[in-house]
């Protein structure tokens, strides 16, 4: 499944620097536009869909939850896939929210409040949630430090674009690669239960999650400070 799309932009043609809106292939998908044009006509408001994310990401969170005071190895196993399926509804609802807003027309003035702020609170209930999973200490200020991360990794991009500079969606870990990873994690998590190595595969992720968000937010940064740079220089 694929991140959200800002609500209320034209789409960027360049997948680096980007535009308003993240660049996705699956927004070109037979099914991604079928689901798309079916929610429009149903009247589902891209907010709707953008809040609903959230309760994805609630399910998601829950399931880590639980599995973490989960003494039965089958019973982790279930949880993860679940929280598997929350997550990737989650991204799900970020794709569609942006084709719904702008292919079909249905962007609102708050368009783009609804597009970010959810996914602020997503991050935080699914990493959070992820910590107290892995348990101990370090899983749950692991689970934590990534939820502080991805938030300030989203927060250096609508910083840079709010300051004059481009919208960088790059990673390593943008949100959709945090996901990504997280899934896998997950999935990983879910086979090697039975063994007990599963709490360790979700820690090991968050560690990577935490790296990966600090080289994230350095590299916009660096680059917003060149867009800054050459802006002012243009206009010497």
């Amino acid at each position: 499944m694929s991140p959200a799309s800002p609500q209320v932009a034209p789409p960027s043609t360049d997948p680096i620097a980007g535009g308003a809106r993240r660049p996705l292939k699956s927004r070109d998908t037979h099914w991604a536009r079928t689901l798309a044009s079916r929610l429009a006509r149903a009247g589902v408001s891209p907010n709707a869909i953008s809040l609903f994310s959230v309760a994805c990401a609630a399910l998601a969170g829950a399931a880590f939850v639980a599995a973490g005071f989960s003494t039965s190895p089958w019973h982790r196993a279930g949880l993860y896939v679940f929280a598997v399926i929350g997550i990737q509804s989650r991204l799900l609802c970020n794709l569609l929210d942006g084709m719904v807003a702008v292919e079909h027309g249905k962007a609102s003035p708050t368009g783009e409040i609804y597009n970010d702020l959810p996914d602020r609170f997503a991050d935080v209930i699914v990493f959070a949630a992820v910590g107290y999973c892995a348990g101990g200490a370090v899983g749950v200020s692991l689970g934590w430090a990534a939820a502080v991360m991805a938030v300030l990794t989203a927060y250096v991009r609508v910083l840079g674009k709010s300051i004059g500079g481009q919208t960088r969606f790059i990673g390593p870990m943008a949100k959709q690669h945090r996901m990504a990873l997280l899934t896998a994690a997950s999935l990983l998590a879910a086979v090697l239960a039975h063994w007990n190595w599963d709490r360790r595969i979700l820690a090991a992720a968050l560690a990577v999650v935490v790296a990966g968000c600090a080289v994230t937010i350095v590299r916009r940064l660096r680059l917003t400070t060149s867009d800054l740079k050459a802006k002012q220089g243009t206009q010497r």
